[in-house]
């Protein structure tokens, strides 16, 4: 069981790793050994997540998450396999924790006095400009 909150625990079984070769350093290496780690966890039908999280994740995933409500990550940051296993790993965990806590509700706000105020007065300079561009009246009597 991987603890991700007090509340949310995600069994191991929901999580599925597939090890691919990275490109990058690693000298002959790198051609050889499978290190890099690309891990899959179906958010859509996971029963450790509340109904709740389970959409902040899939809207936080973004262009990670599929469109079957797949996470998905790659991890291929270190030249070792069990580093990249941990980091994949680290960065699921840090997404769920993101999106289980409650995002704060905003609150309508108005306009200050002092914005209030600037509008009138701009309000009042413009008017007082296209005033000045009319032509002069003369009333002859």
């Amino acid at each position: 069981m991987i603890q991700v909150t007090r509340n949310i625990a995600i069994d191991e079984s929901e999580i599925h790793q597939d090890f691919i070769r990275a490109s990058g350093p690693g000298g002959q290496n790198v051609n050889k050994v499978a290190t890099a780690v690309q891990l899959r966890f179906d958010v859509r039908n996971s029963p450790s997540l509340p109904d709740d999280i389970r959409e902040r994740v899939i809207r936080l995933g973004g262009r990670r998450v599929t469109r079957d409500g797949i996470l998905v990550i790659d991890a291929r940051r270190f030249r070792t396999q069990e580093k990249n296993r941990q980091d994949a790993v680290d960065r699921m965990v840090g997404l769920i924790r993101r999106a289980a806590e409650l995002p704060k509700p905003r609150r309508k706000t108005g306009p200050t006095v002092a914005s209030k105020k600037r509008r009138l007065d701009i309000k009042r300079r413009k008017s007082e400009i296209k005033r000045m561009r009319r032509p002069v009246s003369r009333h002859d009597d």
